[in-house]
């Protein structure tokens, strides 16, 4: 595991807001929602897991720049660091009693994402990376710590890949329809479990091959981007570039997944 200053105050973060949201997840019907759009809803869970990672996070680091999903952006006086937050993805799930979602936290050093932590606390999985260091797993017993390596899959046939569906109001359907065409018969399975930043790490961490998805925002993002690449993954846009935030849309794999859904993606 990695047991940086920096990654100590982004794993002490994490695990103070995943006790917030555990209690919150035990307590469902009790849960204040409100809707932002269709199929797009925010809890009282989220405002306060939020605040809870704005708080730590910027106690540890003051001065270093936020930008939030529910809070927005934060400006300080350290134009080079900036946390990119996600306290809750997966919020559907979530207020479905799914247990399968996940604080997300991103930093970027001069615009170049260096550092990322991704925890379920229903599972108490911990994904974390920093540039360089590699990316590790922490579960909830010392046999479950361990380096993530993508898949060594090199034969599609053989791949697990996941995606993001547009649900009502968002996306277009019928260009997911026909990627989703093309994809489909070349895997063994297609995979949509509902957490952008879950299925990053799972891509790190060998159970899927591969994952696409469109319209995204940066928070869903950013943690999961440097786990697969310090993974040995490929994280990219659609068109292979890095242009990830700009473009909305997310392409993740090991060498073959991530080579054949750009084939495939391009086509569609």
């Amino acid at each position: 595991m990695l047991r940086s200053p920096l990654m100590n105050v982004m794993t002490a973060a994490a695990i103070k807001a995943g006790k917030s949201l555990r209690r919150d997840f035990a307590e469902l019907p009790s849960v204040v929602i409100s809707r932002k759009g269709p199929g797009d809803f925010v809890s009282e869970a989220d405002k306060k897991a939020e605040r809870i990672l704005f708080q730590e996070l910027e106690k540890a680091r003051p001065g270093y720049n936020f930008l939030m999903e529910e809070g927005g952006m934060v400006e300080g006086p350290d134009k080079s660091h900036r946390f990119i937050i996600d306290p809750l993805d997966g919020t559907t799930n979530f207020l479905h009693g799914i247990p399968h979602f996940a604080i997300s936290i991103g930093l970027e050093r001069d615009g170049e994402l260096v550092a990322g932590l991704v925890y379920n606390p229903a599972t108490e999985e911990m994904f974390v990376a920093e540039k360089g260091q590699g990316a590790f797993i922490q579960g909830a017993t010392s046999r479950d710590n361990y380096r993530l390596r993508v898949s060594p899959r090199t034969d599609f046939a053989d791949s697990v890949v996941a995606c993001g569906i547009p649900h009502a109001g968002r996306g277009d359907h019928g260009q997911f329809v026909r990627e989703l065409a093309g994809i489909m018969p070349r895997c063994s399975g297609v995979r949509r479990m509902g957490s952008a930043a879950l299925d990053l790490c799972f891509v790190a961490a060998g159970r899927y091959e591969g994952y696409w998805e469109r319209n995204l925002s940066p928070w869903d993002m950013a943690g999961g981007i440097v786990i697969v690449r310090e993974a040995g993954g490929f994280a990219t846009a659609f068109d292979g570039s890095d242009k990830i935030f700009e473009t909305r849309n997310v392409l993740a794999g090991n060498e073959t997944a991530h080579r054949v859904l750009r084939e495939q993606l391009a086509k569609a």
